[in-house]
């Protein structure tokens, strides 16, 4: 048997630490919990969990200031919650580090899918897609095992869900990708109307990747159609 995986759950709410504790453990994952931002600060880094389940509302520290200082030394993934379901606040925790947004009230089978699924580091390649171990196309070479990124020589740091999204873009460089399309690839078949996650991806990737992300060479937009990826010669 091989090691279990890891899940920090923060939330101030005992009934709901409580269920999922249970629900996590019941299927073999190894679950911590804490009550406020700060304990779950420093059980990560006692720790260090391969999955970070946050809610947003917590004393001492959010959940966004935790995605956020989580962010300045891990890219592991994070899964917030949230009674708070509308666009703006979904894109707030995207844009302070969250690979995933849950809102409550919640169905346990809903949040292991997205546990799943966010666990798994890659996409999964399509029929005749190849998952090379590295990928190299114009300015870009990116090793799929080490999860390094190398753009013009120089080494940037993706967050995971960063890292599939620019791994799916080069496997298909110089073709046009559908909003749906991407968000099938990168977040499963249930998040076609998700607009806002790839709005708030694709931001991250050009302030990472693009000279100037103003004005982007690499990631191009198709005006309500999707992206098309240039690697650049």
């Amino acid at each position: 048997m091989g090691q279990k995986q890891r899940i920090l759950i923060a939330d101030d709410e005992p009934q709901i630490t409580r269920v999922l504790r249970t629900s996590l453990s019941t299927r073999g994952y190894d679950v911590r919990v804490a009550a406020d931002g700060e304990s779950a600060l420093d059980t990560f880094n006692d720790w260090h969990p391969e999955l970070v389940v946050t809610d947003l509302a917590m004393p001492n520290l959010d959940g966004l200031e935790l995605c956020r200082r989580l962010r300045l030394v891990s890219q592991v993934p994070i899964i917030v919650l949230s009674v708070k379901g509308e666009e703006r606040t979904k894109v707030e925790a995207l844009d302070a580090g969250a690979d995933d947004f849950v809102t409550k009230p919640f169905s346990m089978e809903e949040l292991l899918a997205r546990v799943r699924a966010t666990l798994r580091r890659a996409p999964t390649p399509a029929t005749g897609e190849a998952d090379s171990t590295v990928l190299e196309a114009g300015d870009f070479r990116l090793d799929v095992e080490t999860r390094k990124v190398i753009v013009l020589g120089k080494e940037i740091h993706l967050t995971p869900k960063e890292f599939e999204l620019l791994a799916h873009l080069m496997r298909h460089a110089g073709k046009v990708l559908t909003h749906r399309k991407l968000l099938a690839a990168i977040w499963g078949a249930n998040y076609g109307e998700q607009t806002e996650y790839l709005r708030v991806f694709i931001g991250q990737l050009r302030k990472k990747i693009e000279p100037d992300p103003a004005a982007p060479r690499y990631i191009l937009t198709e005006p309500w159609i999707g992206y098309r990826f240039d690697p650049g010669v």
